[in-house]
């Protein structure tokens, strides 16, 4: 007689606890009318950081924000972006089937790595892309050093 070997994961159950958790999520966080999930993430928008030898950009992609919604924030060598994109029609929000665009509050913040020149910077919006331009403190930049002969 043959015997039948069982192979005997000791992850398995723990795997099948976290699917079924994972379900229960998933089931809670789904609008009845259409059974999509509804989004509860918090909003952060995307951003690009580059440098060159004079300054820091730092570009935001703000679509649907009004400038006077954005604050700009710069203390030692940490910038600050905050602002919000607000749900315009709230006399039908609950008429909407979909909803897949994030509204709300936003805070991003940046540490810059180098000292900056917070008097000179300027910050500009435009087509819903806010760019922030840092200028490096002279402090930074390279000095060309002389040498003499003695």
């Amino acid at each position: 007689m043959a015997a039948n070997l069982i192979r005997l994961d000791p992850f398995e159950d723990l795997a099948r606890i976290q699917r079924e958790v994972n379900r229960l999520f998933e089931d809670s966080s789904r609008n009845p009318r259409t059974t999509e999930p509804v989004s509860a993430r918090t909003w952060a928008p995307p951003v690009d950081v580059y440098e060159d030898h004079d300054e820091i950009v730092v570009s935001a992609e703000l679509p649907g924000v009004k400038q006077d919604d954005i604050d700009i924030e710069i203390t030692g060598e940490t910038l600050t972006v905050r602002g919000e994109r607000k749900f315009e029609d709230q006399k039908r929000k609950e008429n909407y089937v979909r909803v897949e665009r994030s509204y709300g509050a936003f805070q991003r913040s940046f540490t810059i790595g180098v000292p900056i020149d917070a008097d000179k910077v300027e910050a500009s919006f435009h087509d819903g892309v806010l760019s922030v331009k840092l200028p490096k403190s002279a402090a930074t930049k390279p000095k060309k050093v002389t040498v003499s002969a003695s």
